[in-house]
C-alpha cells in the first residue's frame, strides 16, 4: 500500500507492507516536494535496492493519484497489479452528483463492490455508468477513469474478508492519521529533514498498534495467483530436497 502525507509544505510517501501470515509493516518514506512521480519512483527502488525481489508480482493498493500510479508502473513494469481505493471512487463520483441523489448513487456503488463475481461486480458498476450518463457525464467519466483497477481484487479471486481489506487504502490511512497526531503540535516546520523525522516517529507509534488484517489466512492465495511459476518452482524444490 502507497500513500502521501503532507508537513511543512513537503509530502512523505509511505509505503505498507503486509506479509503472509497478515502482518503489516512500514517499508519505508520518501521525502519530496510534492507527490510526483519522481518520489514515489525513488521511494520504489530503495525498497528494491533493500531486499524486495525484483522478480516476483505484486498488488500495489492505492488511489487515483496519478504521479503514485505512474511511478509503481516505471519500477514495477506492466505486470503489477494495481488496486484502485473503492472508497476514493465512491467519493470522487459522489462528489459531482447533486445532494437529492448522492446517497442512492453511492449505495448502488457500495452494493456493487459488495459482490463477491467479479463479471457481476462489473455489470453492476457498468449499469450505473450508464445510468449516469444520462443524468451527469462528468460523474459518469469519474466513474469510468480506472473502474477496472478498482475490482483488481475482485478479478484475482479473493474472499469477502479479504477483499474488504485490500479494497481500500483504509490500513495505511490509519497509519498515516497516528503520524498526523503525532505531529500535530509541530507550530514551525524547518527546512531539512524535520518533516521526515516526525513522520517516522509517528510510524514507529503506529506500528506499535498493528495488528494482523482480517482474512489473512488467503495471502498465501493470493501469492500463487500473482506468482504461479514462482510457487511451482518452490514446490518442486522441496520435492528434489525430500
Amino acid at each position: 500500500m502507497i500513500d502521501g502525507t503532507h508537513f511543512g509544505g513537503q509530502v512523505l510517501v509511505v509505503a505498507l507492507g503486509i506479509a503472509e501470515g497478515g502482518e503489516k509493516h512500514v517499508l519505508g518514506v520518501w521525502q519530496g516536494a510534492t507527490e510526483n512521480t519522481t518520489v514515489v519512483k525513488g521511494l520504489l527502488e530503495d525498497l528494491l535496492d533493500r531486499g524486495l525481489n525484483r522478480e516476483r508480482r505484486y498488488l500495489v493498493v492505492m488511489d487515483g493519484s496519478k504521479a503514485l500510479r505512474a511511478g509503481v508502473e516505471r519500477v514495477f513494469g506492466e505486470q503489477v497489479e494495481v488496486q484502485r481505493c473503492q472508497i476514493h471512487k465512491r467519493r470522487n463520483v459522489k462528489e459531482y452528483l447533486p445532494e437529492n441523489c448522492q446517497k442512492d448513487y453511492d449505495r448502488r456503488m457500495r452494493n456493487a463492490y459488495a459482490m463477491n463475481n467479479y463479471a457481476e461486480a462489473k455489470e453492476a458498476l457498468q449499469k450505473i455508468f450508464r445510468q449516469l450518463e444520462r443524468i451527469n457525464p462528468s460523474a459518469a467519466r469519474s466513474l469510468e477513469e480506472g473502474l477496472e483497477e478498482t475490482l483488481t481484487v475482485h478479478r484475482l479471486g479473493i474472499g469477502a474478508v479479504l477483499r474488504r481489506k485490500l479494497a481500500t487504502t483504509n490500513p495505511i490511512e490509519s497509519c498515516l492519521s497516528t503520524v498526523q497526531r503525532v505531529a500535530r503540535n509541530v507550530k514551525r516546520w524547518r527546512e531539512g529533514d524535520q518533516p521526515l523525522r516526525w513522520t517516522a516517529t509517528g510510524l514507529l507509534e503506529a506500528e506499535k498498534k498493528f495488528r494482523r488484517i482480517k482474512g489473512y489466512q488467503e495471502i498465501l492465495l493470493l501469492k500463487e495467483r500473482l506468482n504461479p511459476s514462482h510457487i511451482q518452482q518452490k514446490e518442486a524444490r522441496a520435492v528434489e530436497v525430500a
